[in-house]
């Protein structure tokens, strides 16, 4: 009887054991995966952080009173009266580039504009910049000279040698044809033509007056404001 009591208590022991032996086990692998299970919303939150790390490129200013270099694509020069408006596209004749030399403009770029009478003569005044490497087309606001320089044009004039290469304003080219009869004008560009013909005669004689252009020389542009690209 004793020996069937001893078995049992070993029994019940050993069973006691068991369970609480598998008990604390539980509790410990419970107890290590607490950790995990906290640490897990970091980890959510820190990897979009991470991925969204994405900064804008830096803009890029050129200050007001740099200046740009132009030049025409199809004509020498051109041939406006001192009342006409023309509308003139520009090419950017050099790379304007920073003093690290980084190309900011490059050569080729456009810059779309008019030349506008003013009370000494013409001047051109840009309006839109668009970028040979990008096609990004941008306000721009830029001014050339005053070109005063002014010819008599009259029967008798070597006009083929003033049109030689040259881009002609609409009223210019009105008046010369007025002038001259039918002329080979290379280019005409946009604005006032025939109507304009009967105030720029001179006094009503067979002459008029006209601003020859030389985009090298007259045309250097400058920034009126900063320019940002």
């Amino acid at each position: 009887m004793l020996i069937l009591w001893g078995v049992v208590s070993m029994f019940i022991s050993s069973g006691w054991q068991s369970k609480t032996a598998l008990i604390m086990a539980f509790g410990m692998t419970s107890l290590a995966a607490i950790p995990a299970l906290i640490a897990a919303p970091a980890t959510a939150v820190v990897e979009p952080y991470i991925v969204g790390q994405t900064f804008p490129s830096e803009r890029v200013t050129i200050p007001a009173g740099t200046v740009i270099p132009v030049e025409l694509e199809k004509a020498e020069k051109i041939v406006v009266t001192p009342d006409e408006t023309a509308p003139v596209t520009l090419l950017v004749a050099t790379d304007i580039r920073t003093d690290t030399g980084t190309i900011l403009i490059p050569e080729g770029s456009k810059i779309e504009g008019e030349l506008r009478p003013v009370s000494t003569g013409t001047q051109f005044v840009a309006k839109a910049l668009t970028l040979n490497n990008s096609n990004r087309r941008l306000p721009i606001g830029a001014t050339s000279q005053v070109i005063t320089e002014r010819e008599i044009i009259k029967k008798g004039t070597d006009v083929g040698q003033i049109l030689k290469g040259a881009a002609i304003g609409a009223a210019a080219s009105a008046v010369l044809a007025e002038i001259f009869g039918s002329i080979n004008v290379p280019e005409v560009l946009g604005g006032a033509g025939l109507g304009a013909i009967a105030g720029l005669l001179l006094g009503g004689n067979r002459q008029a007056e006209v601003i020859v252009v030389n985009p090298e020389e007259d045309l250097s542009l400058t920034l009126q404001s900063d320019l940002v690209l």
